[in-house]
């Protein structure tokens, strides 16, 4: 009766693991069968498996470029007085007795007046003896030398005219957040243009580690963001700085996330500017030997879609912009480790690595064997009680 009874126990256990599959038992993660077949899943995705022709696909793109933002890559034009900036003009004439120099002018060290400086005032202009009001907002030092020009050269004597900023209050970039020395300067007039790089040098430099640091560049109400590495390994992101752009430096530890039957669980720093899916596995403590399946390695991230359609993903079924993929790259193949050098990992991808089939089965055995011992202990309390009980009647 005893054995029975067990064994109905194991077999009514048995059965259940049948019918409740995988989920009946404990796991760190979804069985490598089910991220495989992508069947049980609440959102769809794509399974990719790591070759050189993905490793090669996704090292043509690189994401978070400021061109895809701000497509304009030339230097900006010529700086363009605004609201609010100091004009100096100065009036040259070719002798005394003129519009601007009088006849007793010979003392002086040259035939020019320079005028008080001024701001453009609300309504955008200045005002000039003799010419009049004259347009300065949204116009360069040429232009309005030449209006200036057209409305005196009648009556003063071969008149030149030379229009500068005193004041630039206008067009001004701002570099701020984790840089030494917050600063906020005057475009260039003319020379060289300052690039990204070349403004947060004029605030100081960084104040932290260069793979720690990110750059947000806000333009024209648009706002695009890119680690700090990123203007160094790809000078098409160092574009030029344009009048009244935003520069804001901040620190955040470009971070992956493991998971599964991994040596280490949790968030892990880049402490690098780009580490590979390689380096990742072994800052996260290598592979669990007696746990992991070295086959069932997985990376999950969004691509884009022009990216995943060149993956050879159907992305018929997915809506968005982004579509969701789990790389796949096997470890028990000894090219495995190759690929994993070359694909790179991006901030805030997730890695897993499922268990091994046979730790599901020894799961399954232990509880099984728990159960079995559980139900055994309860029948042999039975016994002792019937016994205990006889024994007393024979008394």
């Amino acid at each position: 009766m005893r054995l029975r009874y067990v064994l109905a126990v194991a077999c009514c256990l048995t059965g259940a693991m049948a019918l409740g599959g995988c989920g009946f038992i404990p796991m760190s993660g979804p069985a490598s069968i089910d991220v495989k077949s992508e069947s049980g899943a609440t959102l769809p995705f794509a399974v990719v498996k790591l070759d050189n022709r993905v490793v090669q696909a996704l090292a043509k793109y690189e994401p978070d470029i400021l061109p895809g933002v701000f497509a304009d890559s030339r230097p900006p034009a010529s700086i363009r007085f605004g609201i609010g900036d100091i004009v100096s003009v100065t009036i040259f004439e070719a002798a005394a007795g003129g519009l601007y120099i009088p006849n007793e002018a010979g003392v002086r060290p040259g035939n020019f007046v320079n005028l008080p400086d001024q701001a453009v005032d609300n309504d955008g202009n200045i005002s000039v003896p003799y010419a009049g009001t004259i347009r300065a907002a949204g116009r360069t030092n040429v232009q309005i030398q030449e209006e200036i020009l057209q409305r005196i050269k009648k009556r003063a004597i071969d008149p030149q005219v030379v229009v500068t900023a005193s004041q630039q209050r206008s067009s001004l970039v701002s570099v701020f957040g984790e840089v030494r020395t917050p600063i906020r300067f005057p475009m260039p007039a003319s020379g060289a243009q300052d690039r990204i790089t070349d403004a947060i040098t004029r605030a100081g430099g960084i104040s932290g580690a260069g793979w720690e640091t990110w750059v947000v560049l806000e333009r024209n109400g648009k706002r695009a963001t890119v680690p700090f590495g990123h203007l160094v390994y790809w000078p098409s992101n160092n574009i030029f700085v344009l009048p009244g752009d935003r520069i804001y430096v901040y620190r955040e530890p470009i971070k992956f996330l493991a998971f599964g039957a991994t040596g280490q669980q949790g968030e892990f720093n880049f402490d690098a500017w780009r580490i590979s899916l390689a380096q990742a596995v072994a800052k996260a403590g290598g592979l669990f030997d007696l746990q992991a399946d070295p086959g069932s390695i997985f990376l999950y991230r969004r691509e884009p879609r022009h990216v995943a359609e060149q993956l050879g993903v159907d992305c018929s079924r997915f809506g968005g912009d982004t579509i969701p993929i789990v790389f796949n790259v096997s470890f028990q193949d000894p090219s495995g480790y190759f690929l994993a050098t070359k694909m790179q990992m991006r901030p805030f991808d997730v890695m897993y690595v499922a268990n091994a089939p046979a730790v599901d089965i020894t799961k399954v055995l232990s509880f099984i064997n728990t159960a079995v011992g559980t139900a055994d202990n309860s029948v042999n309390l039975v016994n002792d009680i019937y016994v205990a009980r006889a024994n007393s009647r024979l008394r």
